[in-house]
């Protein structure tokens, strides 16, 4: 061997070039991949995240070696595993004679920067390629990115002209309008029917054995038995077909609503497949328009569906890598409070928060909204820490990897950083979470009350969080109503409120 190309847990992409015809015919080329204490330790994992990345990487590890390719795969327990990137990396360069080593770009910062501070400890040239993933150039957004945000409707909108997506002949959007967005906010009520998500009745308790035996903490329930995600591209593929036949026809009008008979509705449950890689968001896109052009779905959901892959996926991107390593240390609102005992076991009274929790738990997922106005809006209005709810959603769901956790996180949840990504916080009393999901019926707290026995606690503290943010909210112009409102109430009721509010941030755990 003389070329090492190093393959991490979400790289798994069988169109890289490096899998083009040519290259199988080459016989001086090992590929590695390797499972590490480095990679499970450095946050809290769900227990399926982690069974599902090595199970996937085992299968990749697997058909490439089928395929002709000369694989070396280091597991969890093998005994000569140093447990992180170099030290192996180091190992292997001498015992295979290892002349030149490929990587594709990491997506993380911190493992971009531990490879790129390595380099000089591996004695031999350094090929960094593009994991050819993306749809839009690292260097040139992070550039773009670095000198000044762009808000996310119009880099959608270019990256729409750019690769000729629900135009017409004139170039302009189909419908006369960029954005749906207003079109796609129904509560559901059970009709449609909501479809189930594709059984793949995979089996991998030996491989959870071999992670619990050597000694990785999770969270949450693995599944082991029956685990619930796609793990191969066929399965992925499976995924994807089966999603926009049976759910994307009813995503865009239920995209934002919320409810305890299912917990994911006509969501599609392919990020853990597009951020392994197993998927390609073109591919993805491409499968969804074809659906639109067969007359099959509306015009609003594919474009709300679209604006999720092609823009929002790509802009968060962006906005990680331009403005890392900074970027997560951002606290722009002073939030130190500790991230309430219940986000760790879903034992909380207040109903949203169970289902949401429980579900995270259980599944290693929910939904946009259920992230966004139910655990991420709480954490906000109750003035959370950023670093506390960054570690809890990068642990408890399956598709948390750091480009994509972060920015939405610490950006349009918790609104750290002070408006670069989003244009206001994303901050929603009980009214909102009444009228978008079924969760308020026979919860132990009121919705209508602001104060008072059995008032739910989002709503004394979403103007508890106005109050004490006046001077740096006040003038934000998509924040006029919500102060407007606040100034016309009377004075005994504020007062009312911000002492329920009070009450409550003093008794976080006990809610």
């Amino acid at each position: 061997m003389t070329t090492l190309r190093l393959i991490l847990g979400d790289q798994l992409n069988i169109r890289h070039s490096w899998f083009s015809g040519a290259e199988r015919q080459r016989d001086d080329v090992l590929y590695v991949l390797m499972e590490l204490r480095s990679e499970t330790d450095y946050a809290w994992h769900h227990a399926q995240k982690v069974l599902g990345i090595f199970a996937a990487m085992r299968g990749f590890a697997q058909a490439l070696q089928k395929a002709g390719y000369r694989v070396r795969y280091l597991k969890i327990g093998d005994p000569n595993n140093r447990q992180g990137f170099i030290s192996n990396l180091i190992d292997l360069i001498e015992t295979e004679q290892i002349k030149q080593l490929e990587r594709q770009q990491a997506d993380e910062y911190r493992l971009e920067s531990q490879f790129l501070a390595a380099e000089l400890q591996f004695g031999i040239p350094v090929k960094v390629l593009d994991s050819e993933h993306f749809l839009a150039d690292r260097a040139a957004i992070s550039a773009q990115f670095l000198q000044k945000i762009p808000r996310m409707e119009f880099f959608y909108r270019a990256l729409r002209k750019q690769y000729q997506i629900l135009l017409d002949a004139d170039g302009q959007p189909l419908g006369g309008q960029w954005n749906f967005d207003q079109d796609n906010r129904k509560r559901w009520n059970g009709q449609p029917l909501a479809p189930a998500w594709p059984d793949y009745a995979a089996d991998l308790s030996e491989l959870w054995w071999e992670i619990v035996s050597a000694g990785i903490k999770t969270l949450g329930q693995p599944k082991a038995e029956c685990f619930p995600w796609p793990i191969t591209r066929t399965q992925a593929k499976d995924a994807l077909a089966t999603f926009v036949l049976n759910a994307l026809p009813h995503f865009g009008a239920y995209q934002d609503a919320m409810s305890s008979a299912s917990p994911t509705l006509f969501h599609a449950g392919l990020s853990f497949a597009l951020n392994l890689k197993l998927l390609h968001p073109l591919e993805v896109i491409n499968a969804a328009l074809l659906e639109f052009d067969a007359g099959r779905v509306s015009l609003s959901t594919v474009e709300g569906f679209v604006r999720q892959i092609l823009g929002w996926r790509e802009f968060v991107r962006g906005v990680y890598w331009a403005r890392m390593p900074a970027y997560g240390q951002l606290n722009e609102l002073a939030h130190q409070r500790r991230l309430p005992s219940w986000y760790w076991n879903g034992q909380t009274k207040m109903s949203c928060l169970k289902h949401a929790i429980d579900q995270s738990l259980a599944l290693g997922y929910a939904h946009h909204i259920q992230r966004l106005m139910l655990t991420g809006n709480f954490a906000l209005l109750a003035g959370i820490a950023p670093d506390d709810v960054d570690a809890w959603y990068l642990g408890i769901y399956v598709d948390a990897f750091e480009w994509v956790e972060m920015p939405n996180t610490r950006g349009m949840s918790q609104y750290a950083d002070g408006g670069l990504l989003g244009s206001k916080p994303y901050a929603g009393s009980a009214s909102y979470i009444n009228k978008m999901s079924d969760y308020c019926k026979g919860c132990h707290y009121q919705p209508k009350q602001r104060h008072g026995e059995g008032a739910c606690p989002f709503n004394s503290l979403y103007w508890h969080f106005h109050h004490r943010h006046t001077a740096r909210l006040q003038k934000n112009p998509r924040l006029g109503m919500t102060y407007q409102t606040w100034r016309k109430m009377p004075e005994d009721e504020k007062s009312a409120t911000l002492k329920q509010a009070e009450l409550y941030l003093q008794q976080l755990d006990q809610l």
